[in-house]
């Protein structure tokens, strides 16, 4: 199968298209022809040698394709059913790859809106759960706009909680289509938000890693009230927790999408795709930031099989 991959570490360049072994499923995996792979900060982070030390690394940890192979013990899919979900092994940017946690596509959804998922709703789900958000919480999200910033507001509302987000001018008209108040990050963020919220907010959740986590500790009025996903150093600085899937994931959360998406009260746009051969591009436009949504490599199936 080809398979995106990287031998050295360094700028978008030092990725390549590959062959590999086609994977086979383990007990209670499925193994997907894959449609689409989500492209994340941490997969150029990874090709930067800011994670991970060996080489070479595959790349990609969430897709949706169709069920070509069952692993030992599934019995909640079938050959054939179209499936997203996470890749334990880091290999989902390929044109097979084996998933260790899914469920089905919602029937409103294309491959890549269904494979830009699986990550920003687990992370969001993952926060939301440890700050203990729900009805009547005041949250304020740094970072709202991109994809798990927007998942955060969007589950939070279903909660029947109250969102405060900060992003950029351009994008506050779509989180007001969110339910989330806007502010604009920066400079004076601490009176804006007291503007809308005088007495602070609940909990705080930082997406963007933008060095706010003290203004986030005061708004929120103790660090136990913080999340952040982005700033591991400022977390450590400031006593805030920093969420990652070490913790435990809210894999649960997959299963819980699919009403939400098709009753229209959970959307997570697709900002760009791109053919799989192209990855070096996607790495590109995402490094260079402002992209509201998700990036999406798409694999086209082989001829004769269903798209």
């Amino acid at each position: 199968m080809k398979a995106a991959r990287f031998s050295r570490f360094g700028g978008p360049e030092v990725l390549e298209i590959v062959d590999l072994p086609d994977p086979r499923p383990g007990p209670g995996q499925v193994r997907i022809a894959v449609r689409a792979a989500g492209v994340n900060p941490s997969d150029w982070k990874k090709r930067a040698g800011l994670m991970d030390e060996g080489l070479p690394q595959t790349l990609g940890y969430e897709a949706a394709g169709i069920v070509d192979e069952l692993g030992e013990g599934v019995e909640d899919v079938a050959l054939g059913d179209r499936v997203f979900g996470f890749s334990a092994e880091g290999a989902a940017q390929a044109e097979s790859a084996v998933l260790s946690h899914y469920a089905p596509i919602p029937l409103s959804l294309g491959f890549p809106g269904a494979a830009a998922l699986p990550a920003a709703v687990e992370t969001a789900t993952r926060a939301l759960d440890q700050l203990g958000v729900g009805c009547g919480s005041t949250l304020l999200v740094n970072g709202a706009s991109g994809s798990v910033g927007s998942a955060a507001v969007q589950l939070a509302v279903v909660r029947g909680a109250r969102v405060i987000g900060t992003a950029s001018p351009a994008n506050h008209e779509y989180l007001r289509s969110l339910e989330a108040e806007p502010v604009a990050y920066g400079e004076g963020l601490v009176g804006r938000v007291r503007a809308l919220a005088p007495d602070g907010v609940d909990v705080a959740l930082d997406v963007a890693g933008s060095g706010v986590l003290p203004e986030l500790v005061e708004l929120a009025g103790d660090a136990r009230h913080v999340v952040t996903i982005a700033d591991f150093a400022g977390a450590r600085e400031h006593g805030v927790r920093f969420s990652s899937g070490d913790s435990g994931r809210a894999f649960h959360a997959l299963a819980q999408i699919d009403e939400l998406t098709e009753s229209g009260r959970f959307a997570l746009p697709v900002a760009a795709t791109f053919p799989l051969t192209e990855i070096a591009e996607a790495h590109r436009t995402g490094e260079a930031g402002g992209v509201r949504g998700k990036l999406v490599l798409v694999v086209d199936p082989p001829v004769g099989q269903p798209g």
